[in-house]
């Protein structure tokens, strides 16, 4: 029997799908499965070094940092285990990865790959170091099995919805589709799925769902990139999921482009359960949304935040704050948009200070300018570096980047940091229309996840 190690090193506070999924699968083939999520558990020597496969699940940018410093770890207690990247963030870094000494890399829809690998293993008798034959990005439309959760830490571990009236719930996590049927030039998505989406089926959504109810959750955060790339289908699950569990809310990731166009079915996700919507708007200034070719405009984000507010949907929107085109007045106008339409208590301070990333495979290495302003390729940054024209520009980052870890450790409230925040900015832009900050702010209170990042 094969011994299987699957680690998560890192998912925003969620008990990880993309460890429960591969699971099931591989304990359906006859494998031996533990799991490790090294957010909220101890490293387990013992399991490394009994496991003759060992996965690293890799969904986003920190994740695959983390584990990346961890890899030589593994390596020592466990050499002779075959070793296994998989997730969003493992084909863009397969040349690094293997580097590392991982010997097998997977992408997109990774299940059926893990238990062919796992297959290979199994047959080669103990020849550990031969590479497998498996595509590092497979897009092949899989029939989902039910997450085996058991192997993984209880939700309590893992993040909470703090609600306005003060009680707390316990969160879940599931995931009803991957991929995203659009290509902005700034995201990772784009790399592996180059514009095109998979749904898990909604019998296998459903059942995940109840299990996580039976394990105590009371919210559930739906991790898809976009709930509405598949319209329909995400209507049958919420429909269904409300029929069975009238008293339970959930979350969902919607971009602004389907906050509009299918507005008609705002009313029925709110009925249905939604407490808010998190979306990626990125920018206000409609110069740097053509660049990253984000597909809205900054009209479309008022109307979207304006219509939400009517519904009673919270909206809690997503920055890439600084890029090559932020300029500090623009930066400015950013917040004084926020403070206008009272969505400064709906800000994570994280969001205050995100810089674009290039990735490996980014479509923004298509524009000239871009080819221009980038370093070569940093390995360990997992990006291509760059710095803006201004260095004024490059140091308020870093202030600000200050003022959140600040904030974060003295739990101040998102009103101190904003004032903060406007404070820095302002100070570079100082005959500014917007530079003059009206107190008080708003102080509505809306749902929120205690995990930091959102």
């Amino acid at each position: 029997m094969t011994h299987v190690l699957l680690i998560s090193t890192y998912e925003l506070g969620h008990q990880p799908f993309g460890l429960a999924s591969p699971a099931a699968w591989l304990r359906q083939a006859g494998a031996e499965v533990a799991c490790l999520d090294l957010a909220v558990q101890p490293l387990n020597e013992g399991l490394v070094a009994q496991a003759s496969l060992i996965f690293l699940y890799l969904p986003m940018h920190t994740a695959t940092r983390l584990a990346i410093e961890l890899i030589p770890r593994l390596k020592s207690l466990n050499a002779r285990a075959h070793y296994c990247c998989y997730g969003l963030y493992a084909p863009a870094n397969e040349s690094y990865l293997r580097g590392l000494g991982v010997d097998t890399v997977l992408g997109g829809e990774f299940e059926s790959g893990i238990v062919a690998l796992c297959d290979f293993i199994s047959s080669s008798s103990g020849q550990f170091g031969h590479h497998s034959q498996q595509p590092s990005i497979s897009l092949e439309r899989q029939q989902f099995l039910v997450p085996d959760r058991s192997l993984l830490p209880p939700l309590d571990a893992y993040a909470k919805l703090h609600l306005p009236d003060g009680s707390v719930k316990q969160v879940g996590y599931t995931e009803a589709s991957r991929g995203c049927k659009y290509r902005c030039r700034h995201c990772p998505i784009v790399p592996v799925y180059n514009g095109r989406f998979r749904i898990v089926q909604p019998q296998i959504v459903l059942a995940d769902i109840r299990q996580q109810v039976a394990s105590g959750a009371q919210h559930i955060t739906f991790g898809d990139p976009d709930f509405l790339n598949g319209p329909s289908h995400a209507i049958r699950i919420v429909k269904a999921l409300h029929t069975e569990f009238p008293h339970l809310t959930y979350d969902v990731t919607i971009k602004i482009e389907h906050l509009l166009k299918f507005d008609h079915l705002l009313p029925t996700l709110r009925d249905a359960g939604c407490l808010f919507i998190t979306s990626a708007v990125e920018a206000v200034d409609d110069h740097i949304l053509d660049i990253i070719d984000k597909g809205h405009t900054r009209a479309d984000f008022l109307q979207a935040a304006t219509r939400l507010r009517q519904l009673g949907l919270a909206l809690n929107p997503t920055f890439v704050a600084f890029t090559p085109w932020t300029t500090a007045s623009g930066y400015l106008q950013m917040l004084s948009v926020l403070r206008d339409l009272d969505l400064v208590g709906n800000m994570a301070p994280i969001q205050y200070a995100i810089r674009l990333l290039i990735p490996a495979g980014s479509r923004l290495l298509e524009l000239a300018e871009v080819q221009n302003l980038v370093a070569a390729f940093d390995h360990a940054a997992l990006c291509y570096p760059w710095q803006h024209h201004d260095p004024a520009m490059d140091q308020l980052y870093q202030r600000i980047f200050r003022l959140v870890q600040q904030n974060q450790s003295n739990g101040e409230s998102r009103n101190v940091l904003f004032s903060k925040v406007w404070q820095a900015v302002s100070e570079l832009v100082p005959n500014s229309k917007f530079s003059s900050l009206d107190w008080p702010l708003p102080t509505r209170p809306v749902p929120r996840l205690s995990e930091s990042w959102y």
